[in-house]
């Protein structure tokens, strides 16, 4: 059964930074898109970032410059640096794993900013 865990989300101040992984149980991680999205509340699950199996990236305009993606093949692990946040972040940040066959999606970890 394919898993996908996420951490490294908490509570920040405008302008922190919070790094989080997502690490998925699946034995060819490294033919998969992987992707991180936000779930504002009451809001919809937008893509924030994702990295291809290729490595190239792309970013929503709304966090350009400020978030990087990034991927550990060998150990099935992505991973989202987010700089200079700001209080419109917050949401529940779900990882998702992707080919033209299979999706698999994590839970999910809240990232709160607020001061």
């Amino acid at each position: 059964q394919v898993q996908l865990v996420e951490s490294g989300g908490g509570l920040v101040q405008p302008g922190g930074s919070l790094r989080l992984s997502c690490t998925a149980s699946i034995s060819d991680f490294s033919r998969f898109h992987m992707g991180w999205y936000r779930q504002a509340p009451g809001g919809q699950r937008e893509l924030v970032a994702r990295i291809f199996e290729n490595g190239k990236t792309y970013y929503d305009d709304s966090v350009k410059g400020r978030f990087a993606i990034s991927r550990d093949n060998a150990r099935n692990t992505v991973f989202l640096q987010m700089n200079s946040l700001k209080p419109e972040d917050t949401g529940v940040y779900v990882c998702d794993a992707a080919t033209t066959e299979y999706n698999y999606w994590g839970r999910g970890t809240q990232v709160t900013v607020s001061s």
